[in-house]
């Protein structure tokens, strides 16, 4: 009977185990299942499975399945265990490596020479594989570099070219506003950013004012682009001409921010209101509240 319970307790575990988000080095996130109900905590480090082999990242959230992304995460890798004071002190030989690996693998670019920028290193827990992430303006033939590495540590060997936005991401800093950078700090994908979104916000397409560390467009124009959106739609665009109580007037500029617009009359009459003066001063509003008094 005993052993009943023990087999309908195991399945239990089975049949509903715990999803957490793990990071891992520079802010890499990726989605596994708990099917031992460990009882994990933030901040508690985990060995994991990795692709081929095993990995060590940390706890950053408990969720639901359903709030897994896509599809490719439906399956998601096994936490194995909790670490070990062993395993933690093997993670910081692991670290100390990787910073010998770095200067070993920019120096065989030096050698071959390769236009390409060492970004980062990352060596599995396990130690089966080194990862090393490099920029380059464009392909690079890096055959020979693999095969320098993999004679050196007879490990498998992976070179991952990434964009700027990517190398910003690994190794973080503070963007204009005094803050982390938001690909650092919460972001899981990266979208288009237009330039069309910066004029619609009222800024000055200048490349030094609206690009982030990475040199391409901030992230941040994307996220409060529904802000300007809800603005745009209580004002009208700036050239187009508006009747007013005090005349015809063509819109000259628009504040989002203080929410000012600002109005020309002609012959140099030029008036900068807020915006719910403006929605007074429009002609059309008394015969609005005219009708509103008689429905």
């Amino acid at each position: 009977m005993a052993n009943k319970n023990n087999k309908d307790n195991s399945y239990t575990k089975q049949m509903n185990p715990n999803y957490y988000i793990v990071e891992f080095k520079r802010a890499r996130k990726g989605y596994f299942i708990d099917r031992n109900k460990l009882e994990l905590k933030k901040e508690d480090r985990v060995i994991v499975q990795s692709e081929k082999g095993h990995d060590m990242g940390k706890i950053v959230y408990f969720i639901n399945e359903n709030q897994m992304e896509d599809d490719s995460h439906r399956y998601p890798l096994e936490i194995l265990r909790k670490a070990t004071e062993e395993d933690l002190k093997k993670f910081e030989v692991i670290r100390q490596e990787e910073e010998e690996m770095y200067k070993m693998c920019t120096d065989l670019i030096d050698f071959r020479g390769l236009e390409m920028k060492l970004v980062d290193v990352e060596q599995q827990f396990d130690g089966s594989k080194i990862t090393f992430f490099f920029t380059a303006p464009e392909r690079v033939d890096f055959r020979q570099l693999v095969r320098d590495l993999a004679s050196y540590y007879r490990v498998r060997i992976e070179l991952r070219q990434i964009g700027a936005r990517d190398e910003s991401k690994k190794i973080g800093g503070m963007g204009p506003c005094g803050l982390p950078l938001c690909c650092r700090n919460f972001m899981k994908k990266f979208d288009s950013i237009p330039t069309q979104l910066a004029r619609s916000q009222g800024l000055a397409v200048n490349p030094s004012k609206i690009s982030g560390l990475c040199g391409r467009l901030m992230c941040c124009l994307s996220f409060e682009q529904d802000f300007y959106d809800e603005l745009a739609a209580q004002v009208p665009d700036i050239g187009q001409k508006v009747d007013t109580i005090l005349g015809e007037a063509m819109v000259e500029d628009i504040n989002f921010i203080k929410k000012i617009i600002t109005l020309n009359y002609g012959d140099s009459n030029i008036e900068k209101i807020s915006f719910i003066d403006f929605k007074k001063r429009l002609k059309n509003r008394k015969a609005f509240l005219e009708k509103w008094k008689k429905g």
